[in-house]
This record gives structure tokens, sequence and C-alpha cells, in this order.
């Protein structure tokens, strides 16, 4: 298998592992809000996990075959190019608050957990989706373009 074929298909699992975070962060707030506080914490942890499994995989392809630029113009290329900002930077913030949510909910500060995840879900919820969207536009939809 080529290293662009590599690179490709790294692409498409990390898109997967981004819908699956926001999926796990989806149910675990609903679990949350239902009073379920141990399925929500096995729910987030387990998004932590496959974040991080997607950090490591995102960072592999980009070893592998650096940066994709987007193959097609116009007024879609303005599209992407304002949906893949708002994801870079929300992406950046977002591992630090992340990190920073799960260590006051698991040392028990619920306070100041519950004050925090209310800027951390949105945040990673929007990363999550936009990361898709990321890889829809830039392997599905451009190159049909």
């Amino acid at each position: 298998m080529s290293g662009t074929a590599v690179a490709d298909l790294l692409a498409a699992w990390n898109a997967s592992l981004n819908g699956v975070a926001g999926v796990l962060v989806v149910l675990a707030l609903r679990a949350v809000r239902a009073g379920q506080v141990e399925r929500h914490r096995r729910l987030m942890l387990t998004a932590v996990g496959v974040s991080a499994a997607f950090l490591v995989s995102y960072l592999t392809r980009v070893a592998i075959s650096g940066p994709h630029a987007f193959p097609a113009g116009g007024p879609i290329r303005w599209l992407y190019l304002a949906l893949l900002l708002s994801h870079t930077l929300l992406a950046a913030l977002a591992a630090p608050m992340i990190l920073r949510t799960a260590f006051l909910g698991l040392k028990g500060r619920l306070d100041s957990h519950r004050r925090v995840a209310r800027f951390t879900a949105p945040v990673w919820l929007y990363v999550s989706a936009t990361g898709v969207l990321v890889y829809l536009f830039l392997y599905q939809i451009a190159p049909r373009l």
C-alpha cells in the first residue's frame, strides 16, 4: 500500500474517530442530565480516549503525507477555508479544555467541573463535527468538483 493510500485511509479513520467522539460526548451529556453520573464518567473517559487516538492518528497522517491543499477554487474554497480555520483554532483550545474538565471531574471538584464543562462540551462538539466536515470537503466533495 502506498504512502498516499495509507494517508487517505488514515484521513477517513480520523474523521470516524472525530464522529465517534462527538457521539460519545452527546451520550455523556444525556447521561449526566438523567442523573447517570457513572455512565457519564465512563462515556466521557471513552471520548477522551477516542480523541487521544484521533490525535495520534492525525499526527501520523501528517507525518506520512504532510498538509493537503484544497483542490477546488471559488466560493466552496472560501467556505472550506473558513470551516478549517474555525476548526483548527477551536481544536487547539479544545485539548487543554478537555483535559482540565476531565481532571476536575475525576478529582471530584464538581462545581468547577460543571462551570468549565459548559464551555468545553460545545467546543468539543463543534470540533468533532467540523472535523468530519473538513474530511468530507477535502476528500469527498472537492475531488468531485
